[in-house]
C-alpha cells in the first residue's frame, strides 16, 4: 500500500512543475498546425511552418546574442524573404512575398500576446494557465527592436545542441535571459546544465590521456580534435562567466535594499534572496570546475608534446629488438608474421664490384680550372619592418579605439552617462582586466583634454593626439553610425574610487586610485 500511496503523491505533486516545463513546446505545435490551414485559403498550405520557426529562432539566437544586437523588422523580413525563396521555390511577387512574411511574424509574435498553455492541477484541484513568448519586443529611439526570449532560446537549445558554437557559452546566454528576467530558480537549472557539461569536458580530456599511453597516433588526432572544438573556447567562456557573475553579484545588492512593508512582501524578498544565493553557489562551482579544466588543459599540451617526442625516439632506435618482437608474435598468436622478420636473411647474396672502366674515366677526367668568382646578390631593403614602439603605439590606438567607441554606442543609447556608469559597462563587457589596463587611464588622460566632441569635426580635422588614433582605427561603419553626435564633457568635484581592491595593480604603493568624477552628455549637431 505504502509503494502505491508514494506513487500517487508523485503524481499529484510534480504534475505542477512537469506542465510549467512543457509549456516552451506548446507555441511550435500550436504553430507548426494552425499557420497555413486558413492564409489565402490554403495557397501556402505546403510551407513547412515548424521548419520556419526553427529557422527564425535561430536567426534571433544569433543576431541577440552572438551579435550583441537587436533585431528590426525589416532586417527579419530580407532574412525571411531569402529563406523562403531559397527553401521552398516560391516564385510570389515582391509584394505578395512582403504580405507572407509579415503573416508568418505576426504568428511567431502571436500578434503581440503570450501563448497560454491551459492544464489542470490537481494539487490545487484547479485549472491554470501558462503563458510562454518566443519573441520579446521594445520601443528604443520610435523603433520597434526584437529579441528572442529565455523560453525561445530553452526550446532551441533542447532540440539539438548548436553547431560550430560553445554548449557553455549558448547555455550561458540562456543564463544571462534568465538572470535578466528574475527566472532564478529556473537560472539554477541552467548553472547545473553548464557543470554537467564541463564535467562531460573534462572526461574527453581524461580520454585523450588514456589514448597517448596506447597509441600515440589516436592520441594526437584526439588532442587536435579536442583543442579545436572544445578548447578554443575557453577565453570566450571565462568572460561569459565573469559577466553572469556580476549580473548576480547586483542582483543580490538590488534584493537586499528592497524593503518590503507587509509580511508577505519581506517573505517574498527572502525566498528570492535564497534563490540568488543557491544560483551563485552553483555558479561558483561551475566557475572553479571550469578553471581546473582549463589549467588541466595547459598540462595536457604538456603531456602532448612529451608523449610526441619520446614516440619520435622510440622510431629512431638503431637497433632491431629481436626478443621483444619475438614475445608480441606470440601474444598476438600470429606465427606467420615471422617471415617478415626472416625473409631479409633469405635474399639472394648480391656480389658488387667496382668497374675499371670507371677508374679510367677517374684518371682521365679533367675539370674546369677556371676561377669562380663569388656570386654577389643584391640586397633590398625591407621597407615594411616595423619598431617595437611603432606596434605599440598601433596597439594603443586600437585600444583608444574601442573604448571611444563604447562610450558612442552608450550616449547613443541613454544620451547621458557618468564616469561610474560608464567604468561599469566596461567592467560587464571587457572583465576585471579594465582597471589593470593601463591604455585606460591614459585614455581618460587624453580624453579630458577638450570639453566638446563633434564627430564631424572630428573625421575631417583631428586636433589632438587622440582624435588622431581615433579617427585611424575606427572602423567604416562606426563612422557612418556616430558621423552627426557630439557630446560634451562636465567635470564634477566629487572623485569616483575605480574599484579599490584591485589598487595594488594599478596604483605604487597599495594607495586607492581616484579619478576626478565627468559626466558625459550627448548634444544635437
Amino acid at each position: 500500500m505504502a509503494p502505491k500511496h508514494v506513487m500517487i503523491n508523485d503524481i499529484i505533486a510534480e504534475h505542477n512543475a512537469r506542465m510549467h516545463n512543457l509549456k516552451k513546446y506548446y507555441p511550435f505545435f500550436v504553430l507548426n498546425e494552425t499557420t497555413f490551414a486558413q492564409y489565402k485559403e490554403g495557397k501556402y498550405a505546403s510551407l513547412d511552418m515548424g521548419y520556419i520557426t526553427m529557422a527564425s529562432l535561430r536567426f534571433f539566437i544569433n543576431e541577440n546574442n552572438f551579435h550583441e544586437k537587436d533585431v528590426t523588422y525589416e532586417e527579419y523580413e530580407s532574412f525571411m524573404t531569402e529563406l523562403l525563396v531559397r527553401d521552398f521555390n516560391l516564385e510570389e511577387t515582391a509584394e505578395e512575398l512582403r504580405q507572407l512574411v509579415l503573416y508568418v511574424f505576426d504568428k511567431l509574435k502571436n500578434d503581440g500576446r503570450a501563448f497560454e498553455f491551459r492544464f489542470y492541477d490537481p494539487e490545487a484541484q484547479t485549472t491554470k494557465v501558462a503563458r510562454v513568448k518566443l519573441i520579446d519586443s521594445r520601443i528604443d529611439n520610435g523603433r520597434v527592436l526584437y529579441t528572442i526570449t529565455a523560453e525561445g532560446i530553452e526550446f532551441y537549445l533542447d532540440t539539438k545542441e548548436m553547431k560550430d558554437e560553445s554548449k557553455i557559452n549558448v547555455s550561458q546566454l540562456l543564463l544571462e535571459k534568465m538572470i535578466r528576467s528574475n527566472n532564478f530558480k529556473g537560472g539554477i537549472d541552467v548553472v547545473k546544465r553548464i557543470n554537467h557539461q564541463v564535467e562531460s569536458l573534462m572526461l574527453e580530456k581524461d580520454q585523450v590521456v588514456k589514448l597517448f599511453g596506447m597509441d600515440v597516433f589516436e592520441g594526437t588526432k584526439a588532442y587536435e580534435q579536442y583543442m579545436e572544438t572544445s578548447a578554443k573556447w575557453f577565453a570566450e567562456e571565462q568572460k561569459l562567466f565573469a559577466k553572469n557573475k556580476a549580473l548576480i553579484d547586483k542582483a543580490i545588492e538590488r534584493a537586499s535594499f528592497e524593503k518590503s512593508e507587509d509580511g508577505q512582501g519581506a517573505s517574498l524578498q527572502s525566498r528570492v534572496l535564497e534563490e540568488i544565493s543557491a544560483l551563485e553557489t552553483e555558479l561558483k562551482k561551475t566557475i572553479y570546475n571550469h578553471s581546473r579544466l582549463i589549467a588541466e588543459t595547459t598540462n595536457l599540451q604538456q603531456i602532448s608534446d612529451r608523449m610526441i617526442e619520446q614516440a619520435k625516439l622510440r622510431r629512431l632506435k638503431p637497433v632491431f629488438d629481436f626478443r621483444q618482437q619475438l614475445l608480441l608474435l606470440m601474444q598476438s598468436d600470429h606465427p606467420e608474421r615471422m617471415r617478415h622478420v626472416l625473409m631479409p636473411f633469405f635474399a639472394p647474396k648480391i656480389e658488387k664490384s667496382f668497374s675499371m672502366h670507371t677508374i679510367d674515366n677517374l684518371l682521365t677526367f679533367r675539370g674546369d680550372d677556371k676561377a669562380k668568382g663569388e656570386r654577389v646578390e643584391k640586397q633590398v631593403p625591407d621597407f615594411g619592418f616595423v619598431y617595437e614602439d611603432e606596434v605599440l603605439e598601433q596597439k594603443i590606438g586600437v585600444n583608444f579605439a574601442r573604448l571611444f567607441y563604447e562610450l558612442l554606442d552608450q550616449l547613443n543609447k541613454w544620451n547621458r552617462l557618468t564616469l561610474k556608469e560608464y567604468n561599469g559597462i566596461l567592467e560587464i563587457k571587457f572583465g576585471e582586466e579594465i582597471y589593470s589596463n593601463r591604455d585606460y587611464y591614459a585614455f581618460l588622460v587624453h580624453l579630458a583634454g577638450k570639453r566638446h566632441y563633434a564627430m564631424r569635426a572630428m573625421l575631417e580635422k583631428q586636433e589632438t593626439l587622440l582624435e588622431e588614433m581615433v579617427v585611424a582605427n575606427l572602423e567604416q561603419d562606426a563612422k557612418e553610425r556616430f558621423g552627426e553626435m557630439s557630446f560634451e564633457i562636465t567635470f564634477l568635484e566629487d572623485a569616483v574610487a575605480l574599484r579599490p581592491e584591485l589598487s595594488e595593480d594599478v596604483t605604487s604603493e597599495g594607495a586607492t586610485f581616484y579619478v576626478t568624477d565627468m559626466v558625459f552628455e550627448r548634444r544635437n549637431g
